[in-house]
């Protein structure tokens, strides 16, 4: 009788929470932004869930996706793949610089089953399109920052004319978890030097750092989810499911997809602005000196969840072409 109790309530609660979000619609007459994505899509989950965001919001002008980290052309194929899936191939792909990690790719068999491309450099790609649209562009960091600090080694003046970079990373105040003491947090301290030369390149910074980034997806979130079949919501699953069972976790917490909602919305993590310095084992710390970014210490989970849930649940998105490469 307990558990039919409870499973009452919860259907209660979900149908109360589904029809709103399923009657959101973006604002009409939208401006459009052009984003690039520099992501290591296929470790953690919440790369896929921001990649996911950026198609699912008619805001966004996807102008390329950039692979970052580990098995950057593992990744490019994952994102290949994603976006045939959604019927997005005519997003360019581009494959960054490849590393050492040792962070697991725990979506390596849905990204290996995707077809077999040519990629160009991620860096050269990120420079051109700088050089296209002069102050038109937001970089959406969601990785270790390799590929941005060998962009701005390369062409520090052109870097310089891009829009803004939205960044996940860093920790101020509160670490991992329900941690209140700042740590390195992964993709700063992936590559400090990189995040070095980010933060002192004059370029305008939104940093979501570990204190408003840890939004759990939970699982009634995630029940609205699998109540609708699309390319990319069944693909979403696949690749959770993947993630759960090779990284032996159950709740996704959605890091980067704060970061592409703040890009398309401020109002969903509001700043404060801050100088950030960066040490050389990736601490980010507020130090005092002219401000070099505006940071989202404090999350608004209604705010960020009412952007992006709809947008997902309301998608059409579906690809025309088989996505899987037939072998031999």
């Amino acid at each position: 009788m307990n558990l039919r109790y409870t499973l009452a309530i919860l259907l209660a609660l979900l149908f109360c929470f589904v029809a709103p979000l399923r009657a959101a619609q973006a604002p009409p007459n939208h401006p459009t932004i052009k984003v690039i994505l520099d992501t290591d899509i296929g470790d953690d989950i919440d790369d896929a869930f921001a990649v996911a965001l950026a198609l699912s919001s008619p805001e966004v002008n996807v102008v390329g996706i950039t692979s970052a980290w580990g098995d950057t052309a593992l990744r490019s194929r994952l994102l290949d793949r994603l976006l045939c899936e959604t019927g997005r191939s005519d997003i360019p792909v581009s494959t960054g610089i490849a590393t050492r990690t040792r962070t697991k790719f725990t979506q390596r068999a849905w990204a290996e089953a995707g077809p077999s491309r040519a990629h160009g450099d991620a860096v050269a790609f990120l420079l051109d399109e700088i050089r296209k649209n002069p102050g038109e562009v937001t970089l959406v960091a969601i990785a270790p920052l390799t590929n941005i600090g060998a962009a701005i080694d390369r062409d520090p003046a052109t870097f310089r004319k891009l829009r803004r970079v939205v960044l996940m990373g860093g920790s101020v105040h509160r670490g991992y978890g329900t941690t209140h003491t700042p740590e390195a947090e992964y993709n700063i301290a992936s590559d400090p030097a990189a995040a070095q030369k980010l933060f002192t390149s004059g370029v305008p910074i939104a940093m979501m750092p570990l204190d408003s980034t840890q939004l759990k997806f939970d699982e009634v979130k995630r029940s609205l989810l699998a109540s609708i079949s699309t390319p990319l919501t069944d693909s979403l699953q696949v690749l959770t499911a993947e993630w759960q069972r090779n990284a032996s976790q159950t709740t996704p917490t959605l890091y980067d997809p704060v970061a592409l909602a703040y890009a398309i919305d401020p109002a969903t993590c509001p700043t404060t602005p801050l100088h950030i310095t960066v040490d050389e084992k990736g601490f980010t710390r507020a130090t005092p000196g002219t401000p070099n970014a505006n940071v989202c210490l404090e999350p608004h989970p209604d705010a960020f969840f009412h952007l992006f849930l709809p947008r997902l649940l309301n998608q059409k998105m579906a690809g025309s072409q088989t996505c899987i490469e037939r072998k031999p």
